[in-house]
């Protein structure tokens, strides 16, 4: 298990966690103490860059390369409401370095289950299971292929 993937399970453990959320802030890395994560979470090149929205979930199995953002895309607005919604990612998923995983306020936003996310890609709504979206703003582009 690389550093960063340790601090971010030890983030949770009582006295140790605030040490653990220290060091990853000193890493670049903000990675709340909230987000649910599932066995399995890889973070390649030690995700320096990488930014989760405390309210997200990550299933088991995913890889979260680096500078990628996960987040509410509609802070900017007036009246925006504040609580509310979050991302999903489900098993089995691929987020691509740089990319943007975006949700508005009151409303889930979905990365299904082995899914790809490619590099830079600004994602904006829920992707299908299996299916791999590059772009900005990010669309489908294939169904990936099943790991064996």
């Amino acid at each position: 298990m690389e550093a960063v993937e340790m601090l971010v399970r030890l983030r949770l453990r009582p006295g140790i966690g605030r040490v653990a959320n220290a060091a990853l802030h000193v890493l670049g890395v903000d990675f709340p103490a909230s987000v649910r994560v599932g066995p399995g979470l890889a973070l390649p090149h030690g995700a320096v860059g990488l930014v989760v929205h405390e309210d997200t979930v990550i299933g088991a199995n995913v890889k979260i390369y680096q500078g990628v953002t996960i987040g509410r895309s509609d802070t900017h607005l007036t009246g925006a409401r504040a609580d509310g919604g979050r991302v999903v990612v489900e098993d089995d998923v691929v987020i691509g370095a740089g990319a943007v995983v975006l949700f508005r306020s009151g409303s889930t936003t979905t990365i299904g289950r082995g899914a790809v996310v490619g590099a830079n890609a600004v994602v904006l709504r829920s992707v299908p299971p299996g299916e791999i979206w590059a772009g900005n703003p990010a669309r489908p582009t294939r169904r990936s292929e099943p790991s064996s």
